[in-house]
């Protein structure tokens, strides 16, 4: 376990410099984005990446990687906003940023280790098409979560698809 929670760790790590970076660069623009419009990110970026699979070849520079890493620092920025009260400022400060970052992904490591506990790490049998199925499906189920006005009879909220969706991607990373 202690060389997942390390790969775990890197994958992570290359994901918080780019958002940080991303930070520097733009603020927090993505403060606008509404539940739905990071769902459609996200499906974009899985999408792509199915299709890559699919088609066995890609057109457009960045790779499999990278869109794995965006799926995840979208899912973050999700799970930011989920938690956001309304009127909360539209820009925040990079410490902020940083803290709020770190906050989402201990909460998400931490179901990992759960997880990994009593499923002993089946993810490394699975492959990389099952994790961006997975993460696609995670995604319809937030929209159909949308749909009921965010109302669940007995299933998981937005947010636990969107650590799930943290963690696939992570587990794609750490198997590439």
């Amino acid at each position: 376990m202690s060389e997942t929670n390390k790969q775990y760790d890197q994958a992570i790590l290359s994901c918080k410099d780019i958002f940080v970076k991303k930070a520097k660069d733009y603020g927090t623009a993505w403060r606008v984005l509404r539940t739905i419009s990071i769902v459609d990110q996200i499906f974009i970026k899985a999408q792509r990446i199915r299709t890559i699979q699919e088609k066995g070849e890609q057109r457009v520079a960045d790779g499999i990687s990278a869109e794995f890493k965006g799926i995840i620092n979208y899912a973050v920025i999700g799970l930011i906003q989920l938690d956001l009260p309304a009127g909360s400022p539209e820009e925040l400060d990079l410490d902020t940023v940083n803290r709020l970052f770190d906050d989402k992904v201990a909460k998400a490591k931490s179901l990992m280790q759960d997880k990994n506990h009593d499923y002993g790490e089946a993810w490394r049998s699975m492959s990389q098409e099952s994790f961006v199925d997975l993460i696609l499906m995670k995604l319809q189920r937030i929209r159909q979560i949308l749909g009921n006005d965010g109302k669940t009879i007995m299933s998981e909220g937005i947010d636990a698809n969107y650590f799930d969706i943290i963690n696939y991607a992570v587990f794609a990373l750490i198997l590439m």
